[in-house]
């Protein structure tokens, strides 16, 4: 089923009021009398196949199904109607809980709501630093890569650890509690190692949360997983307000992260970025990097995935001062990754995490091209066969092994230089 003919059945599943559906239903009018004429028909019955399938179909025929715009538009649909569903997860079944509970700390320079509850405790406004600690349940037939979530489609209205990663529980605590608290979580590892990921565009607090949890659990993530969570707003249309707000977060992250690895003692720390939220992880890293050499050797590899960078930038400047010292860097860069598509269309130039033509390859970097596999941490359909970044990142952090070292990649010697693939 297309993505598009999937968003539309929600929303009417769902009531078919929200703005997201009804701009949708707009642009799809007079394109096809067939499609308007099967979408009326699915409104009356949302449950039936046979709707479901005429819609596709027409959608096929008359070529709107791989309309790009359209896609985008379903994808915010989707994403519109799962943010209705009620906030109170379900009440655990008697006996032992079906899920695993994974303790994660956190930094955040987002304004806290006043609403104590977890999903909404921080919002999209800056703020100053706040510092806490969050609980993740992850179902204990969790499939490895997946972020699952209630799905409107499976009439699943409530988050159920039991069967969806959820964020259970959040406290709050004051820079003096926090920092002795993670020293002494750290301390007490086998491997006194941290994991500090920052997330990207359109991520709210709760989604941070709970994809550092499931990372860290598909990982097997032996030390102490931390994330940071800068204002980004959530939502498909606010690509150019996250892109001011992860510029002015430069400095926070920068702060909060010399004050992790003084305090902390981790000696193993590895920083992992994803799209946008890789442009001030690099920043951070790289004014360790030169301003504090005494603290730049314990940062053990920088992973960006899909980073929403200026390639040239990258390549010139940023490049350059993170692999100046050695510290080991892994770029996972794709054709397929849709905020990095997005970002090429606003900025007319290429990014840093696009392959192709323009893959960035240059010293101190190790490049894999991912784009046959998932950038996204919630994708999972590859993991199985070992062709996925997360399964590629489990041989590079718990095995320390490089590029050239981890089964499932193979080299390619390019007019640029060298860089891997995944096999097929």
């Amino acid at each position: 089923m297309d993505v598009i003919t999937t968003a539309l059945t929600a929303a009417i599943a769902d009531g078919g009021t929200n703005a997201a559906y009804q701009m949708l239903k707009a642009r799809l009018a007079g394109r096809s009398p067939r499609v308007d004429e099967a979408i009326a028909d699915l409104e009356e019955d949302p449950g039936s196949l046979s709707r479901q399938f005429a819609v596709s179909d027409a959608l096929a025929a008359a070529g709107l199904a791989g309309d790009r715009y359209l896609r985008a538009a379903a994808r915010n649909l989707i994403e519109e109607t799962e943010r209705r569903r009620p906030l109170h997860p379900a009440q655990a079944q008697a006996g032992e809980p079906n899920h695993v509970v994974m303790q994660v700390f956190f930094a955040t320079d987002r304004q806290q709501t006043g609403d104590r509850h977890p999903a909404r405790l921080f919002g999209a406004a800056r703020g100053p630093l706040s510092y806490g600690s969050c609980e993740v349940g992850i179902p204990r037939d969790h499939r490895v890569g997946a972020l699952e979530s209630p799905s409107v489609l499976r009439l699943q209205f409530r988050p159920d650890p039991d069967r969806h990663v959820v964020l259970l529980r959040i406290e709050t605590a004051t820079r003096e509690q926090f920092f002795p608290t993670v020293a002494d979580r750290v301390g007490r590892g086998a491997t006194q190692a941290a994991l500090l990921f920052v997330h990207g565009y359109r991520v709210s607090f709760e989604d941070a949360a709970r994809r550092t949890g499931q990372i860290a659990y598909d990982l097997q993530f032996t030390g102490v997983p931390v994330f940071y969570s800068w204002p980004s707003q959530g939502r498909l249309s606010g690509y150019m307000i996250d892109e001011t707000n992860i510029e002015w977060a430069q400095s926070q992250l920068t702060e909060f992260l010399t004050d992790f690895l003084e305090q902390t003692q981790a000696e193993h720390v590895y920083l992992l970025g994803h799209g946008m939220g890789n442009r001030a992880l690099v920043r951070a890293a790289a004014a360790i990097i030169a301003d504090r050499p005494d603290l730049a050797g314990r940062l053990r590899e920088i992973i960006l995935t899909a980073p929403d960078i200026d390639a040239d930038v990258f390549r010139h400047d940023i490049a350059p001062a993170l692999s100046t010292a050695g510290n080991p860097v892994t770029l996972y860069a794709s054709s397929e990754d849709s905020a990095l598509q997005v970002s090429q269309r606003m900025h007319g130039h290429a990014r840093a995490g696009d392959s192709g033509a323009g893959l960035v390859v240059v010293p101190g970097v190790e490049t894999i091209d991912a784009s046959k596999v998932d950038t996204s941490f919630i994708g999972h359909s590859y993991y199985a066969q070992g062709r996925s970044t997360l399964a590629d990142m489990h041989y590079l952090i718990s095995q320390q092994l490089r590029a050239g070292q981890r089964p499932g990649l193979h080299a390619v010697d390019g007019p640029g230089g060298r860089y891997w693939t995944f096999n097929e």
